[in-house]
């Protein structure tokens, strides 16, 4: 019994004498700060910074959200972008458009909401422009899922002489108009 009392007050002084330690308090302190601090510079130096777009069309409030990759030198069109198969249409987590009220689309209707926005590029075709219900994907096409496709139009692919090197999807007329690289692929929008 003796001994056992001699554990628990030796336990409880080294409890005490371990929370009153200045430096084992810095420490934590500092460990904290240090992950927040990991965060906020990974926000910040994402290499493919978040843009968000929010304007009007046709008089109806719409915001897009993307990663805005660069060219960096790379082929895009048929390599780091392959034709033929789903592209989130920017990088990082999926692109995502919000609609403050139903819109046509390519002739097409789309209800108010938020949808992702996918391409599937095409090499000497119209591209497919897809509106997907599940627009949350922090992965982007590796989560995508056709069944939740709400919208799917073709697209026109517009190729220029002059190369941006980070793309941009902005709110003009026709609707949106995405760019990167050569590319110009207006999204007809009322």
């Amino acid at each position: 019994m003796k001994t056992q009392y001699l554990i628990w007050i030796f336990a409880f002084g080294a409890i005490l004498f371990a929370s009153c330690d200045p430096k084992s308090s810095e420490s934590m302190d500092q460990s904290e700060g240090s992950d927040s601090v990991e965060e906020t510079s990974d926000t910040e130096n994402r290499p493919s910074p978040l843009e968000v777009k929010d304007g009007m069309i046709s008089g109806k409030a719409f915001k897009v959200h993307y990663g805005s990759p660069s060219v960096k030198g790379r082929t895009i069109w048929g390599d780091l972008v392959p034709y033929n198969i789903v592209w989130r249409t920017g990088a990082n987590e999926a692109t995502y458009v919000e609609l403050s009220e139903d819109m046509i689309v390519e002739g097409e209707s789309l209800a108010a909401g938020k949808y992702s926005l996918f391409t599937i590029p095409k090499e000497n075709a119209d591209w497919i422009v897809i509106f997907n219900s599940e627009w949350d994907l922090e992965h982007g096409h590796f989560q995508y899922d056709e069944k939740y496709d709400v919208l799917r139009v073709e697209v026109s692919p517009i190729w220029e002489e002059n190369s941006q090197d980070r793309l941009s999807i902005d709110l003009e007329s026709p609707g949106i108009v995405i760019r990167w690289e050569k590319l110009k692929l207006p999204i007809v929008i009322k």
